[in-house]
């Protein structure tokens, strides 16, 4: 049911794929007001991500979910009204806050329901709800947007009612799976555990992780604006396409993910999946039809199969049982990070510099962060 409230809110989420095209055509942004906002929007996610962490270990994952998927409702309409940079970035970053800190608390609350032995299928399947509604989402929301872009705020807040309703509805009161609480083996050693913040050549392998991140989130910012100034596509294509992506992470994934447990070692599948999100953006100032697109954003989600996953489990495997949860914070940290720089840099350089010159240098820094990331995970 987690999973099915998940997709049912994903399946909602169409004003994020949208945001950069509504401000440039409705609103009349500029690229660089663009990235501003969904700068804010990065912040917001930051700020949302710990704020929910900390609600959670004081009011509990059913109340946190609650509120945040009730108090987003009134937030998406009431988004259309305002105009002004200064109005949109301060909704946004408010939008963000809330949404965002749904994140931690549901998977809190995936840990509490599943049972022990599923707890790693429980995630992996609450993931794949997350990418099928992304690629449900999209499609409908270019269809709204067609008709007018209030709607696709209209269609997340119907996303977000009735995602409020099936969780309070099948888990109000409903009790988690009990667990018996083992006496836990006292360490050998009195010595405190050693900080991620001191591990250096962690502190490297997440400074390249934020920055294939920066990369890849382009995704969400300059990409759509990309295929409506470059391509000439409609609100409807554009849904398709990114539909596509979050098709194709469902059907793959967990196919790619076995394969790469077995054939490759943490270092290669980092290093290939680095390297495909370089040739996606690396197709795309081909002077080609609008089959390239589908090639890229195909690659580009290979690239998210093979790295991102494995990003997490190197952080897993390099902390040890009394400090994962810092390593995985300062994992976490990287990448929602990146959601702040992404869009800011992104639209920056494609309004100066043109769109091609911000694919060629993606791919270029991409190319690098590939062969740092193998060295670096190859020392770790």
């Amino acid at each position: 049911m987690l999973a099915l409230v998940m997709l049912v809110n994903r399946t909602g989420a169409m004003v994020l794929p949208f945001l950069s095209i509504y401000m440039t055509q409705a609103l009349g942004f500029t690229i660089q007001e663009v990235g501003t906002v969904l700068a804010c929007f990065g912040l917001g996610a930051v700020t949302g991500s710990w704020l929910g962490g900390w609600l959670t270990d004081r009011f509990g994952n059913f109340w946190v979910q609650t509120l945040s998927l009730l108090l987003s409702v009134p937030l998406f309409l009431v988004i259309p009204q305002f105009t002004s940079v200064e109005a949109v970035s301060i909704a946004i970053y408010v939008l963000s806050v809330v949404t965002e800190s749904f994140r931690p608390a549901n998977s809190v609350s995936v840990a509490r329901y599943a049972r022990p032995e599923n707890i790693t299928r429980a995630f992996s399947l609450n993931r794949m709800a997350i990418n099928l509604g992304f690629s449900i989402g999209p499609a409908l929301g270019g269809f709204l947007a067609s008709i007018s872009y209030h709607w696709i705020f209209y269609g997340n807040a119907l996303g977000a009612s009735i995602a409020t309703l099936t969780f309070i509805l099948f888990f109000y009161k409903r009790k988690g799976t009990v667990r018996t609480k083992q006496a836990e083996p006292i360490p050998a050693s009195s010595q405190a555990p050693k900080s991620p913040y001191r591990d250096w050549l962690f502190l490297l392998f997440s400074l390249l992780c934020c920055i294939y991140a920066i990369c890849f989130f382009q995704l969400l910012s300059t990409m759509p604006l990309f295929y409506q100034k470059g391509h000439f596509l409609n609100e409807q294509q554009i849904g398709i396409i990114l539909g596509f992506s979050g098709l194709i992470v469902v059907i793959f994934e967990m196919l790619l993910v076995h394969i790469a447990e077995r054939r490759l070692n943490y270092a290669s599948s980092i290093f290939w999946g680095t390297a495909l999100c370089a040739v996606s953006f690396a197709l795309l100032p081909l002077p080609t039809g609008y089959w390239i697109l589908y090639a890229s954003i195909f690659m580009l989600s290979i690239s998210e199969i093979l790295a991102m996953p494995f990003m997490a489990s190197v952080a897993v495997k390099r902390a040890s049982k009394q400090n994962q949860g810092a390593y995985m914070g300062l994992n976490a940290l990287a990448f929602s990070t990146a959601h702040v720089f992404s869009p800011f840099l992104g639209t920056r350089i494609a309004d100066n510099y043109g769109f091609n010159v911000l694919w060629w240098g993606t791919a270029t820094v991409l190319v690098g962060v590939a062969i740092g990331l193998y060295f670096v995970v190859r020392k770790m």
